[in-house]
């Protein structure tokens, strides 16, 4: 049998979504922007990190949970990039590309909301030890 060692941390994120068809074909769009590659049909991976896509008929409730969720970027350019295809697809941004000064100086940033009305961020942050 093989062990594997994947340390601590998360291992999978399950989104549950109202339409799957839709959903994935944002996220198809968004993650190879940011590095992220296509694991089953409606999964996706960083090579650490999987989500995975569930269509769910249950209507959406406001609730206490996760307020977003913020995917690293490897350079400006990388959210820029993202920042530019959110506007090509008329996508809700809630602010950005820009510098978020009163985080770190380096900190750089793009928020937006995905088809399910999920906030996520895609954000270049050198100066923040991991």
């Amino acid at each position: 049998m093989t062990e594997y060692n994947h340390g601590l941390g998360i291992s999978h994120l399950e989104f549950w979504v109202k339409d799957l068809e839709e959903s994935l074909s944002f996220y198809s769009q968004l993650f190879p922007i940011i590095g992220w590659y296509a694991h089953t049909r409606t999964s996706f991976s960083c090579g650490i990190h999987e989500i995975y896509f569930k269509e769910m008929p249950v209507e959406r409730h406001d609730s206490l949970g996760v307020r977003h969720i913020c995917f690293h970027a490897n350079s400006r350019e990388m959210v820029d990039r993202v920042g530019e295809w959110l506007q090509s697809i008329g996508a809700g941004i809630i602010r950005g590309p820009q510098p978020m000064p009163h985080y770190t100086e380096q900190y750089y940033t793009v928020d937006f909301r995905d088809p399910n009305d999920f906030v996520l961020e895609v954000a270049y942050m050198p100066d923040i030890p991991l």
